[in-house]
């Protein structure tokens, strides 16, 4: 009876261990298996979410805006948030761009020539993923011919569309606002001034788009104070705040379009 036992307990064993055994294949099998397509799968996940180096830089790496002009660009007489290249960053970081703060040179009541020595004495280096350009009011308060802001313009729309990398889609002029209407122009010309402005437009305007520099018109956005004068900032000249917001909705739209282009 005894020798029975036993002999059934070494069958319960060996079942066990052949259990045992088969389990341990099939472990042994299986885990290079599973880790094989968790790689495969982690490797597509990688090169779908990642491969495109230009979607990567965009959504990783902080994008760089530098906005070259004069008073109308630094926003003079209000606050610097309200500026438009601080408001159309604000707006681009809505659609989940990383954009560093502006990068700015300007200065009230500079000509094309000034901000051109403006230019080199801010001694800019790398290049900037979008770049704007708004210039030429004081040389046309000044006086100066259009054919010879033509001129300094052309030269200004090449060095900006260098500090883009020599890619004009990332660039943006933008036309020069009409000061004629605001109370600063009350004893002037307001009809003569528009039509110098206008000039002056269609000037930078033929550059922009003989360089494939696309344009914005924000001239009509400027010309609409004549009725409303909440539109002006406090020194009755340059925009208010809530003037430059539509400047940076339409230009942050330009530039969402300029930056998604790229990462086709």
């Amino acid at each position: 009876m005894r020798y029975v036992i036993v002999v059934i307990g070494c069958k319960g064993n060996a079942f066990q261990v052949k259990g045992r055994l088969t389990f341990l294949y099939l472990f042994c099998f299986l885990l290079p298996v599973y880790n094989f397509l968790l790689m495969l799968g982690l490797m597509l996940f990688y090169c779908i979410c990642f491969g495109n180096n230009k979607t990567a830089d965009t959504m990783m790496t902080p994008l760089r805006y530098l906005a070259l002009g004069d008073s109308y660009t630094i926003g003079e007489s209000v606050a610097g948030a309200e500026s438009f290249p601080f408001q159309t960053v604000d707006l681009l970081r809505s659609k989940g761009y990383r954009m560093m703060p502006p990068d700015i040179v300007a200065t009230t009541g500079w000509t094309t020539g000034e901000l051109e020595q403006g230019i080199k004495a801010a001694q800019l280096t790398g290049t900037y993923d979008v770049v704007t350009l708004l210039i030429g009011v004081n040389d046309q308060y000044r006086g100066s011919p259009v054919n010879e802001y033509r001129l300094a313009f052309t030269v200004l729309l090449q060095k900006a569309v260098a500090f883009a990398g020599n890619n004009p889609s990332r660039v943006v002029v933008l036309s020069i606002p009409d000061w004629g209407v605001s109370p600063f122009a009350g004893n002037r010309d307001r009809k003569a001034i528009a039509a110098e402005i206008d000039d002056y437009n269609a000037a930078n305007k033929a550059v922009a788009q003989s360089m494939q520099v696309p344009w914005l018109d924000i001239t009509p956005y400027t010309r609409e104070a004549a009725r409303d004068p909440s539109l002006l900032a406090p020194d009755g000249l340059h925009p208010a705040g809530k003037a430059y917001a539509r400047w940076a909705k339409d230009l942050a739209l330009m530039l969402q379009q300029a930056l998604q282009q790229e990462k086709k």
